[in-house]
């Protein structure tokens, strides 16, 4: 398997991206791609010679002559930065010299890059991106994220359709339940959109349980949650920044009260494993689920950590022919708004 990784993409590339390539490649038998800027990336290597025997990881430098920044407009970019390491990324997957390409840069340039290389799955409308939201119990995964903020009925169909298929072939979920994200359980709740939705949705052959409201996502009632992207940003938002919150409530009340604060390294343990659970670097980076090929993009703050992360889920989506499946899966479910 060949992972192309965008050197240069995020907040802090190359640091954290060759950090988090390097880390990657000490668990992952393929060969890692680390595209961009040569003498930024070998520099970066440099650093890491008495911790890593680099000769023996399996990982390349694709040497390139432009970098698509936070602030490029993201289809003028992909056109105009041919040479990027993003647009190389993307490229190298269509021509079938790489199996995926992860990038932690411009997500918007991110979509348009694989829109422009490798193309919708015949039959999708509007690729997605899902992200792994996590829960009491298990992750739940929500679609859309902020691809698409104005949607129709049949987007959200699809987002539906495709989220169904990632959860059986990446997640392990052999019948995936449905939700769509409203304002209350009942069929009759809801705006225009999720109305429209709610009805089409019922005559495909998904799980579809009906509708979820947001207090019920963290409790896991569903497997996947489908919304427009406007309101997926949203709880996305709202969800990193309330665990931030919940840590810094933790922390400020511990140290109010001495006999607490003194049991504080007896309760490392189940913190330590709090954190993880609401970490989003445990899950490193969000599929664009509709084109013909595999596509990761991971925040733009993401460290080490998270990069290496999305390196190993690249791979597990490689390991799948999820345009095949989506494309089948599209076309079964064709008279959803008939």
């Amino acid at each position: 398997m060949i992972i192309a990784l965008d050197a240069m993409g995020g907040d802090n590339a190359p640091l954290v991206t060759v950090e988090g390539a390097l880390l990657a490649a000490k668990e992952f038998d393929g060969k890692i791609l680390l595209v961009g800027n040569e003498k930024l990336i070998m520099a970066e290597l440099s650093k890491h010679r008495k911790r890593y025997d680099l000769p023996s990881l399996n990982i390349d430098i694709v040497n390139t002559s432009e970098i698509i920044t936070m602030d490029d407009h993201p289809a003028k970019a992909v056109r105009n930065k041919k040479d990027s390491s993003l647009a190389v990324c993307a490229k190298f997957v269509a021509d079938k010299q790489a199996d995926a390409f992860v990038s932690m840069g411009n997500s918007g340039a991110s979509m348009a890059a694989a829109l422009f290389y490798l193309k919708r799955i015949e039959g999708v409308l509007r690729p997605t991106i899902g992200v792994t939201f996590p829960t009491v119990d298990r992750p739940v995964f929500i679609a859309d994220m902020g691809t698409n903020v104005d949607c129709k009925p049949e987007h959200l169909v699809q987002f539906a359709i495709m989220s169904d298929v990632y959860c059986k072939h990446i997640m392990g979920i052999a019948n995936p339940k449905i939700a769509l994200a409203s304002i209350g359980e009942e069929s009759t709740k809801g705006n225009e959109l999720s109305l429209a939705t709610y009805k089409y949705l019922e005559k495909t052959n998904l799980n579809f349980i009906g509708n979820i409201e947001g207090r019920e996502i963290p409790l896991a009632k569903a497997n996947i949650v489908i919304c427009d992207g406007f309101v997926g940003n949203i709880i996305l938002k709202f969800g990193e920044g309330l665990s931030d919150f919940m840590f810094k409530i933790i922390a400020r009340n511990l140290k109010k009260h001495p006999i607490a604060w003194a049991a504080f390294p007896f309760l490392w343990t189940t913190i330590k494993d709090l954190k993880k659970t609401v970490d989003y670097s445990e899950f490193g980076a969000v599929p664009l689920l509709g084109v013909n090929g595999v596509c990761m993009i991971g925040h733009g703050r993401s460290n080490k950590k998270a990069v290496k992360s999305a390196i190993l889920a690249a791979n597990r989506n490689a390991g799948y022919d999820l345009a095949s499946a989506i494309a089948e899966a599209i076309a079964n479910n064709g008279n959803y708004n008939g």
